[in-house]
């Protein structure tokens, strides 16, 4: 798809089935606020609150600034909107009804491994598997884009605790490529069945 993939538009579909997500993000949407501030506008509990703002920090769609003691969430607008560009492009929706057996099985996987927020569960064992899941993380970045290993780093750890595993997978299946400090994703065309030193 040309802004989002099917997994992350279904992640996002879960995530805003949530009436208090919603009202959060149209909150966020009018100006920058504290979760303590949302609780008491929303009559939530502050670690509910929290709990909501990690699902949407989860897909992107809200950032985070400390000032003192206080953290400050904002909505990313321009996330929003390359969701909404996915759903209302007509070739991305297309694709839905195009779904093959072998789409099936990613979703199957992606299932398994992947919670309602976007949240890596576990690192598959399976090889085949593993690929699966670090096609999907490797979705996260734009291609032609250079990414400092700080950066690389934030981008996993919404998805995962273990960013140094995923980030040396990602380069051993040519999904990525680094040199330094920087990494780029690599064309898909590039990208390795097995990882690099292993026999297939």
């Amino acid at each position: 798809m040309p802004e989002a993939d099917l997994t992350t538009l279904l992640a996002f579909f879960k995530a805003m089935s949530n009436e208090s997500r919603l009202r959060i993000v149209g909150l966020l949407a009018q100006h920058e606020r504290s979760v303590q501030e949302l609780a008491e506008l929303l009559g939530l509990k502050e670690p509910t609150v929290s709990h909501h703002l990690a699902a949407l920090k989860s897909l992107g769609l809200v950032s985070v600034r400390a000032e003192g003691v206080i953290r400050w969430h904002a909505l990313r607008l321009e996330r929003l909107s390359a969701l909404n560009r996915s759903l209302l492009d007509p070739r991305g929706a297309v694709r839905f009804a195009g779904a093959s057996s072998a789409t099936s099985w990613d979703d199957k996987v992606l299932t398994t491994y992947v919670d309602a927020s976007g949240v890596l569960t576990t690192i598959p064992a399976s090889r085949r598997k593993r690929r699966i899941v670090l096609r999907w993380l490797a979705g996260q970045f734009e291609e032609g884009r250079r990414y400092r290993e700080a950066e690389v780093n934030e981008r996993l750890q919404r998805r995962h605790w273990d960013s140094a595993t995923l980030r040396r997978e990602l380069v051993g299946y040519g999904m990525m490529a680094r040199d330094g400090g920087v990494y780029w994703r690599l064309p898909e065309s590039e990208w390795r069945q097995t990882p690099e030193g292993t026999r297939s």
